[in-house]
């Protein structure tokens, strides 16, 4: 692509979740002109509901200029403006970048936090950091800082500045990237990098919306020459200009200092054949010593202040100043209150790198000595040193546990592996550094330190641990069968520590359990419940108590209500993993007790707590089992609305978890809505990206959508052959029929019988049957009864089968699932429909009629009517429109078109096709023009 005459780029940035992950739409051109208009439109966006830019360009080609002429554009706009410049030297700090950012925000915002987010605010300020307690989850910080700058836009427009993104530390990287992709209301975010693509930021985004893309490309000669004259107050001939152009690359800051090195407009002093890194050093070499000595300190200081450089080369404020004023008016450096930065990251560069690395490891020592806060001092011992000192990887430690504590995993690790690097590479350093890789999510960094610290620790706790947490890199890397030879030996050699045993014997009993080794899994969550009883760790208890009631019920055993309420009770603020956490667990299994109220009100505080912690994943979770129970108890527009969250946080997060729980929620919701053609794509792609993800665990409950689905459009074979794969794995678990896990049970068994396959839909009637009356389960004995009914009729037993469905009905009473009713009293209707009872079975199938029609599912609408045409007039029920067929006929008689249509009764044009065919097939039409005739004449 030829540079514009000014250099500028348009384009976007694909909306992906993940760092480093998604596609980029091709450049678009635009004027440099256009540069300030584009920053205007912008703004404007910005203040109504949010926009975001990305500017990109090489060292030197106004990037910084850029951002600086928009945030100055945003303050005369009445916009609150944070912003943050990094450095190299701010690189490894945790939080440095984002402690700049968001420092101007009121105590009073920050105040308003919940008291987990205001908690972990605090540590990243370090305000209180040294407190005992729980490390603060970086997730908390993330999350609120997000509330903080959402409620700071409540009040005005707000503008995130962030130059030089490239420099931004691991933890201000992680946070910034959350806030980004979930801001909404009027808040625009810029960036500006070098060196990387923009698929690396591909989280710039507003709500989904991918950043629109500036880059900044070399500059004209014309343009060049202006801004020569510009900064340098002077102008060149042409031939001088044509040079300096050429040599620089069109680059602004080389011309600059090209034009620096030139005397009276003729080449002299610095040939124009000079490198960019040789005209930086030759104007600083034109500073005195002392004056180099001052920006060396400024060069090697995170966030340098005039004090503190003053106290690094032992002098007093007063003359600091002096000398760093020299350099400003030599535009090297600027002054800004106490705070100095260079006027340009190269400059930075160039003074630190022309310091002979012995004066720089001098100036480390001094900064260590004057540093104020702990992992300062660390990160400054380690650049003064060659090989690790006593002094100095104790420090390294006791920075890495401060970064812990304040949610910087990432910071963490680094301290840890300076340490390593400078000799203290003992294996519980690489254990302890593995272990922050790990929570900052770099999986492979960690098996590697894992496998080397798992070599050198001999037999005992820490290998133990070591191999522990191998075993849970391996499940996120390779799947439990991995992890279970780990953990078992991770067991071996836990000795006597009661809390390690315990974590262990949990870990490997939920390995059991995911992979399908009930036994096991019962025996080892038992003796990981007496270990945490007896080493008194109630984070560790909870949680086995939570596992070991899911594996009681999984096996059939019923609900450890007792153990559960335990569970939740032990659980705290403690960090745990999703699968783990009781409080998501307990509704789950009171809701197979048939308390859905119950469950729905405990679902939500998790998921409210869930948001409070910025926890993704459980966040996901959470989504997903509050629209199963909103599915069970009829409230589908509840149900409809947790789908589009969840393939909302698809397109803003990625991952393939999220799109799983988005895609097959609203998979579900369009089966019962009747929306064939939707549901089975839908739910192939999400059945595709729950494979991917791994999550084995949710795949059965989709699964048992689509054998639903194929049952309501009474594709009965279809249906056994979607439910085949759950009907085997299940019948090796007898005891074992909990909506839960065996939802689809009543579905197979119906379909079964319709196919005539009595004695296979028998063995599954008689174990809804014997587990719904052994453990008093509404829905196992409701829906055992129905099927049962339906079995003694193809039997011929009609009495036998009024009185199953019958008693069905009366387990109803004590289950809240409207849809379930209603097909028993379907059932019931047609049995009526069977022993001539016309004026029963119409009252009966009118009542589930009502109820199939209050409940949006017109498949089991027309199902009914169907019935009902049966015992009506005696015409055929092939003549007579269903109730979803007639909605059909109104509204395409009036003149709307089948998007209206659709639009109107929310199915998919296609459904209205297929509705339109039937309706001419029956009145015996050809189009909607007949159609708006017959409806006319006859009153239709």
């Amino acid at each position: 692509m030829k540079a514009d005459t000014r250099g500028v780029v348009m384009g976007d940035i694909g909306a992906a979740g993940e760092l480093g992950r998604g596609p980029v739409v091709p450049n678009v051109r635009a004027p440099a002109d256009d540069k300030s208009s584009v920053i205007d439109e912008f703004l404007s966006s910005a203040g109504v509901d949010g926009a975001a830019v990305l500017v990109e360009g090489e060292a030197g080609l106004g990037k910084t200029a850029l951002i600086q002429s928009a945030v100055a554009r945003a303050r005369d706009l009445g916009f609150q403006v944070l912003s943050a410049q990094p450095n190299t030297a701010e690189l490894d700090y945790a939080y440095s970048a984002l402690v700049d950012l968001v420092r101007p925000i009121d105590s009073a915002i920050w105040d308003g936090l919940p008291e987990l987010q205001r908690h972990a605010v605090d540590r990243m300020f370090l305000r209180g950091s040294g407190d005992s307690g729980t490390p603060t989850d970086e997730r908390a910080v993330a999350v609120g800082c997000l509330g903080a700058i959402e409620r700071l836009a409540d009040e005005r427009p707000v503008l995130l500045a962030i130059d030089d993104m490239h420099w931004l530390d691991a933890s201000s990287l992680r946070v910034v990237s959350y806030v980004a992709r979930r801001l909404t209301g009027r808040v625009g975010v810029l960036g500006a990098t070098r060196g990387r693509g923009p698929e690396f930021f591909s989280w710039l985004q507003r709500a989904g919306r991918p950043a629109q893309r500036i880059s900044l490309r070399p500059m004209s000669l014309g343009a060049l020459h202006a801004v020569l004259s510009d900064h340098l107050h002077r102008t060149f001939p042409r031939p001088v200009m044509v040079r300096i152009h050429e040599v620089s690359g069109g680059n602004p800051f080389y011309a600059i200092e090209l034009g620096r090195a030139l005397q009276d407009g003729a080449p002299g002093g610095i040939p124009l054949t000079s490198t960019l890194a040789e005209l930086v050093d030759a104007r600083l070499s034109r500073l005195s010593a002392r004056v180099q000595a001052v920006l060396l300190a400024v060069a090697c200081a995170a966030a340098p202040t005039v004090r503190l450089v003053a106290r690094s080369v032992e002098s007093d404020v007063p003359e600091v100043v002096a000398l760093l004023e020299e350099a400003e008016k030599e535009s090297i450096v600027e002054l800004d209150g106490r705070s100095v930065r260079f006027t340009h990251p190269l400059l930075a560069r160039g003074v630190h790198d022309r310091a002979l690395p012995a004066d720089r490891r001098r100036m480390h020592r001094r900064l260590a000595q004057v540093a104020d806060n702990p992992e300062s001092t660390a990160r400054h011992l380690a650049l003064a040193s060659v090989t690790g000192s006593p002094e100095t990887l104790a420090a390294l430690d006791d920075a890495a546990e401060l970064a812990r504590t304040r949610g910087a995993p990432a910071a963490a690790a680094e301290l840890l592996d300076y340490a390593i690097g400078l000799g203290g590479d003992t294996p519980q350093r690489h254990l302890r550094s593995a272990r922050h890789h790990f929570d900052a999510g770099d999986i492979t960094r960690a098996e590697r330190l894992l496998d080397t610290a798992i070599t050198g620790l001999p037999p005992g706790q820490f290998r133990a641990e070591a191999l522990a947490l191998r075993a849970m890199a391996a499940v996120l890397s390779q799947g439990y069968s991995e992890a279970k030879p780990l953990l078992e030996q991770a067991l071996d050699h836990s000795g006597q520590d009661p809390t390690l045993r315990a974590r262990i014997l949990l870990s490997l009993a939920f390995t059991l359990l995911s992979l399908g080794y009930l036994e096991g899994a019962a025996d080892r969550i038992e003796q990981a419940v007496a270990t945490a009883e007896s080493a008194r760790s109630g984070p560790v208890l909870s949680q086995a108590l939570g596992i070991r009631a899911l594996i009681t019920l999984t096996r059939g055993d019923g609900i450890d209500e007792a153990g559960l309420r335990r569970a939740v009770d032990l659980e705290g603020n403690a960090p745990m993993q999703i699968a783990l956490r009781p409080t998501l667990q307990y509704p789950l299994l009171i809701a197979c007790a048939g308390d859905l109220d119950g469950a729905r009100g405990r679902i939500a505080v998790t998921q409210q707590q869930c948001i409070d912690r910025g926890d993704e994943n459980e966040i996901t979770f959470a989504l997903f089992y509050s629209a199963l129970i909103d599915i069970w108890s009829g409230d589908y527009s509840r149900a409809a609305k947790a789908g589009e969250e969840g393939v909302q946080r698809a397109a803003q997060l990625g991952g393939d978890t999220s799109l799983f729980v988005g895609l097959s929620i609203r998979a579900t919701v369009a089966a019962y809505a009747g929306g064939v053609e939707d549901a089975r794509r839908d739910m192939a792609e999400a059945l595709d990206a729950g494979r991917r993800s791994g999550s084995a665990t949710l795949l059965p409950l989709a699964i048992a959508t689509l054998g639903f689905l194929e049952l309501s459009v009474g594709n009965h074979r279809a249906a056994v052959d979607t439910l085949e794969p759950l009907l085997t794995v299940s019948a090796m678990q007898p005891r074992s029929s909990e909506i839960l896990t065996a939802t689809f049970l009543p579905d197979a068994a119906e379909a079964l019988i319709q196919l005539g396959r009595l004695a296979e839909a028998e063995s599954i009637v008689s174990r809804l049957e014997s587990n719904g009356a052994r453990l008093d389960r509404p829905w196992m004995l409701a829906t055992g009864a129905r099927c049962r009914a339906m079995l003694a009729a193809a039997r011929g037993d009609l009495s036998g089968a009024v009185a199953a469905a019958d008693a069905a009905i009366e387990f109803h009473s004590r289950l809240p699932m409207p849809f379930e009713l209603a097909r028993t009293r379907l059932l019931r209707g047609q049995l009526h429909r069977r022993a001539r009872q016309k004026e029963r079975a119409a009252t009966v199938l009118r009542a589930a009629l009502e109820s199939f029609e209050a409940l949006k599912t017109p498949l089991w609408v027309d199902r009914v009517n169907a019935e009902l045409a049966r015992i009506s007039d005696g015409r055929s029920a092939d003549t007579i429109l269903t109730a979803s067929e007639q909605r059909v006929a109104d509204l395409a008689a009036s003149g709307m078109t089948n998007k209206d249509i659709a639009a109107a009764l929310f199915i998919s044009p296609k459904t209205v096709e297929v509705n339109l065919t039937r309706i001419y097939r029956k009145l015996g039409l050809r189009n909607k023009v007949e159609l708006a005739q017959y409806v006319a004449t006859t009153g239709l």
